[in-house]
């Protein structure tokens, strides 16, 4: 007989910011915010009210959380509702080798695992011996004696379930559930706690009388399906109900890689050329080192533009052959500025390689001309 799944969803606590913490201890307890500019040695950490700029958050302690600012939120928005929180840069090589020291860690406990991203995991359990709570304890301890950081477990029947229960008791929380705790544990969250439920299908969801998970789950199937389409109903139906059969994917093949940098002040391609040359550039060669780091090539290359008015554009190329190099990758990223306006200002540029995969040799491309040049 097959024993019933029991799947782990690992999410490490405010995981940017717990990593700087870890170097700066005589700041745990404060409101701190990361996503400024390097400090110079021997300056004072600056203050959020004292920021000038377009930058955003990337992270913030739960400190800065409770005045209300959040990951993606604009520095100098977040700056109205906490003035006086620190402000960090990102050391995104610390953040690397701290991902990877929890992930070791956590699979030295449960093998079949699955990678979200740099700061959570999914977890088969169904195999490993011991009850759930224990299985738990065991993977923070584990954690924390890897990277000296906090994370947040939720324990249920499927990856759905198992990602709203790890939210629900952070920081440093474990969250265990069964198919009939889904009343009272799931339905009173918000429809959009779902991972799927964006703004503008909460608001439509809302627009209906549907504000939780508990109404949308009471709600009538052919009425979602004929508001939302096929598929998308019919997912938020079985989302509602706590069903999901997905298995968790040990491997994984990227769909994409991709750079993107908001400008600090914006930027004419006329007037601005050579600082947008520039931007290109770093980005072209960031992106040659993801993919040379991951063995990949492309053979899709893409360029994503936001105007001064928030209008944002994209343009993709397919390649005869795939590339690696830098000089490949811009080339064919000049090639995608050709199609789009640059008689406005910017406020970002993007550079995308898709359509990944090995191959034995690069494809080489000569220069074209730049139409920021």
């Amino acid at each position: 007989m097959t024993p019933p799944r029991r799947i782990a969803h690992l999410d490490m606590d405010a995981f940017f910011a717990s990593v700087e913490l870890l170097a700066r201890p005589e700041l745990k307890g404060f409101p701190v915010v990361v996503g400024g500019r390097r400090i110079p040695e021997g300056d004072a950490i600056p203050r959020l009210k004292d920021y000038r700029g377009r930058g955003v958050i990337t992270t913030a302690t739960y400190e800065a959380r409770a005045f209300g600012v959040r990951s993606g939120m604009g520095l100098m928005k977040a700056a109205q509702l906490a003035p006086e929180a620190l402000l960090l840069p990102a050391d995104f090589e610390a953040y690397r080798r701290a991902s990877r020291a929890f992930k070791a860690a956590a699979a030295s406990l449960a093998p079949v695992w699955e990678d979200r991203g740099i700061d959570e995991i999914f977890l088969d359990l169904t195999e490993v011996e011991g009850d759930s709570r224990t299985l738990g304890l065991r993977l923070k301890a584990a954690v924390r004696e890897a990277t000296g950081l906090t994370c947040s477990i939720g324990i249920t029947p499927n990856k759905l379930l198992s990602k709203l229960a790890s939210e629900l008791d952070k920081p440093d929380g474990i969250t265990v559930l069964t198919s009939e705790d889904i009343p009272t544990r799931i339905w009173p969250l918000p429809a959009s706690a779902l991972n799927g439920v964006g703004p503008k299908a909460a608001e439509r969801l809302k627009a209906l009388g549907l504000d939780s998970l508990g109404q949308v789950a009471a709600a009538d199937p052919a009425l979602l399906i004929a508001r939302f389409g096929d598929h998308y109903g019919a997912w938020l139906h079985d989302a509602a109900h706590g069903r999901d059969d997905r298995p968790v994917v040990t491997t994984r093949d990227p769909k994409s890689i991709s750079r993107e940098t908001t400008f600090e002040r914006d930027l004419h391609p006329k007037a601005d050329r050579d600082l947008l040359s520039g931007h290109l550039l770093k980005l072209c060669e960031g992106l040659s080192a993801d993919l040379v780091r991951k063995g990949l090539y492309a053979r899709g290359i893409g360029i994503k533009l936001r105007y001064d008015d928030f209008r944002t554009v994209t343009r993709d190329t397919t390649l005869d052959l795939p590339v690696q190099d830098m000089e490949a990758l811009r080339a064919a990223a000049r090639s995608c500025l050709k199609r789009v306006d640059l008689d406005r200002r910017l406020r970002l540029l993007g550079v995308r390689a898709s359509s990944l995969g090995p191959a034995e040799r690069p494809r080489t491309s000569n220069e074209t001309p730049l139409p920021f040049e």
